[in-house]
This record gives structure tokens, sequence and C-alpha cells, in this order.
């Protein structure tokens, strides 16, 4: 979560990044690159022509190995299609706005097509009690900023997956809390 525009007329907003990260496009071309190898292996295995430059499939037998190659290479083939369509519908990608002169938070985030693709939450900046920081380490360590709502529970504000840093998690926290005239609570 970035602070993309503060000005002086009282709007905050905050862009969320959602599937669209470095790691994400690595594994995509990686599970794609690697299932293409596994299914020209297996095609090469049958046919007996090589259709890889760097290894020579045609001594393997099509039967049981031929088959399990071309097998997990449409199953890489699927996967690597579902992680780059994630990454070109943004799953997950948004922004967080605040804006004290309509008196209104608004949560926007991107879902998978369809119906129900736009999530988009209102709520009046009166009902924010606190913006809570929750910390936890450990071999899964969980940094998130939330926004405690008035007979609403918490609202995540910080992206999912990898953890941000402890500093920024406090800059964010304090900028939000200040930005509204609520307490920080959790630190």
């Amino acid at each position: 979560m970035t602070a993309q525009v503060k000005s002086e007329t009282g709007v905050l907003k905050l862009k969320v990044l959602g599937s669209r990260r470095l790691s994400n496009y690595f594994w995509a071309v990686v599970v794609l690159v690697g299932g293409l190898g596994f299914l020209l292996a297996s095609v090469s295995s049958y046919t007996k022509i090589n259709f890889l430059p760097f290894s020579n499939p045609t001594q393997l037998l099509f039967i049981p190995q031929g088959i399990a190659m071309g097998f997990y290479g449409i199953a890489a083939l699927i996967l690597g299609s579902f992680l780059m369509a994630l990454l070109l519908w943004d799953v997950g990608g948004g922004y967080n706005e605040f804006n004290r002169e309509t008196d209104q938070i608004t949560i926007f985030r991107w879902g998978y097509p369809g119906k129900n693709r736009k999530v988009e939450l209102t709520y009046p900046i009166g009902d924010i009690q606190s913006v809570r920081v929750t910390l936890k380490e450990g071999i899964n360590p969980k940094r998130a900023l939330y926004l405690n709502l008035r007979d609403r529970g918490d609202i995540p504000l910080t992206r999912v997956g990898q953890p941000v840093s402890l500093a920024e998690l406090e800059n964010q926290g304090a900028e939000l809390a200040r930005f509204m005239n609520v307490p920080l609570e959790g630190l």
C-alpha cells in the first residue's frame, strides 16, 4: 500500500498491489516454459523427432515416461495460463480512498471476472473507531493494517502475500490514524 494522492482538500488515496507482483510474473513464466518443455519431451518420445535443443528425449519410451511427461506438461500449461490470467485481471489490486470532504471511506478491489468483478465498499468516516496494526512473527509472519469499524469488525487494508516491513507498516498506520483523527492500536 503506497500513498498515491494526498491533497490539501482532504483526500488520501492509497494504492494496493494485487497479483501483479514481480514474483508472480517470474513463476508464471517458469511454469509455462517448464510445461512446454515437458510437453515437447513427450511429443519427441512419441514421434522420435527431437524438438528440444538441449536434450534428446527420443530415447525415452513413450509408455510410461512420455505419457507421464505429457500429463505433467499439460497440467503445467494449464496452471501457467491461470497464473497469466490472474496477472492480466490484477486480482486483489485496487485502492483505499479516505475522503474527509464527503466523509466517506472507499475500499476498492478487483476480483475474478463475473458479476462481482468489482468489489467496492463504502463506509462513513464516523464509523471508524481506530486503525489497528497486527504483528505475528515466526515461520509465517503476518503484518497487516486494519480499520476497526463500529458494528462491522475489522477491514484489512494491506495486500495479501509478502509481509510489509515493520517501519513501513508503522508509518502507514500512523499517517492513516493522523489523517482520520482516530487512535492507532496494536503497537
